[in-house]
């Protein structure tokens, strides 16, 4: 999953960003209303983190020229307010949920798995691909019953192929979902991270489950779906 993390507090934004990283999301920041406009007009993001006071445009500005322009992202606010009116204005604007400054890490995490769980796709936590289980709020994962120990590129890959089990994903699905704007699609990150993948499923006894199709991309086979 990748999100888009709108923040102008140096030390702040790099703490959620390594925070998101480790929890398997590919991050791009913003400090300015005008550099968070350019990276999602050019970018699929899952969820955008915004922070209310940064420079112009302001999050609820850029907020509310997301929603006229019919952009439906997930939006989590961020602000230092703490009057209700300005909880309502938020909510109002079309933000998806609030969360005022300070705020416990393990709420904001506990917030980012919900609203990403709400996107356009049916909810599910748990996705599932013959004898390969992934507990995407535990992010755990299991083949046959065995643990299945994957790296956070492996997840965010892995996840997407099951979001869409059945179907051959690209390159630019899995880099635009799985990486963030540092990727560089001339390189072979991808395949190296699906060659480990693969090896690590086949280890534990489905070999055949995430198959290349040549020139085109890759795709989970769930035969018994």
């Amino acid at each position: 999953m990748r999100i888009l993390l709108v923040e102008d507090e140096t030390a702040l934004a790099e703490a959620l960003s390594e925070l998101l990283r480790a929890g398997g999301y590919s991050v791009d920041r913003a400090a300015t209303g005008g550099a968070a406009a350019e990276l999602a007009s050019a970018n699929p993001y899952d969820l955008v983190i915004l922070d209310w006071s940064i420079p112009p445009p302001s999050g609820i500005e850029l907020l509310s020229e997301w929603r006229a322009a019919g952009n439906d992202v997930p939006v989590l606010m961020l602000t230092g307010r703490v009057g209700i009116e300005d909880r309502v204005d938020g909510l109002d604007r079309g933000a998806d949920d609030y969360l005022t400054k300070p705020f416990p890490i393990a709420e904001l995490m506990a917030r980012v798995r919900s609203l990403l769980r709400r996107g356009a796709r049916p909810v599910q936590d748990v996705l599932r691909a013959r004898q390969l289980v992934m507990d995407r709020t535990a992010r755990l994962v299991s083949v046959r019953g065995r643990s299945l120990d994957l790296s956070p590129k492996e997840f965010a890959v892995l996840e997407q192929l099951l979001l869409h089990r059945d179907e051959v994903l690209d390159r630019a699905h899995l880099g635009e979902h799985a990486w963030d704007r540092a990727f560089d699609p001339l390189s072979n990150v991808i395949d190296v991270t699906v060659h480990r993948l693969r090896k690590k499923i086949a280890a534990l006894g489905e070999p055949d489950l995430l198959q290349t199709v040549k020139g085109v991309g890759y795709i989970i086979r769930d035969e018994t779906a």
